[in-house]
């Protein structure tokens, strides 16, 4: 026996201004096992003294602009339109830079990581 679930579409992204400073967020899709936001940056970096310590696994890309991770050990990440990272759940990070223009729109994908 086959069980058919309708799917759900909202169409394209709608139109996300881009904030005079800090960031935007709209949360695109949520299901018992994960979710999906959509964030726009410009020009933004986390406070100095705060990390993303999460329990989720976090894949991103980023789909305009351009926007600089660092990592608790100092490493940096600059990712440009296009690329993508996994952030396992825990990987304390930051976000030390984006463009204000053009805008940093980034798309992620947050899950549970699987039990060990």
């Amino acid at each position: 026996m086959t069980v058919r679930k309708r799917a759900r579409s909202r169409g394209h992204f709608s139109p996300l201004s881009p904030p005079l400073s800090g960031e935007a967020l709209e949360e695109v899709c949520r299901t018992g096992s994960f979710r999906v936001e959509r964030i726009v940056s410009s020009g933004f970096s986390s406070p100095p003294s705060f990390w993303y310590d999460q329990e989720e696994d976090e894949w991103v890309v980023l789909l305009s602009g351009e926007g600089t991770l660092e990592f608790e050990d100092g490493s940096l990440e600059t990712l440009r339109e296009g690329d993508w990272i996994f952030l396992p759940a825990r990987l304390r990070h930051r976000v030390a830079a984006t463009t204000k223009d053009p805008p940093c729109v980034w798309l992620a994908v947050f899950a549970l990581p699987p039990s060990r």
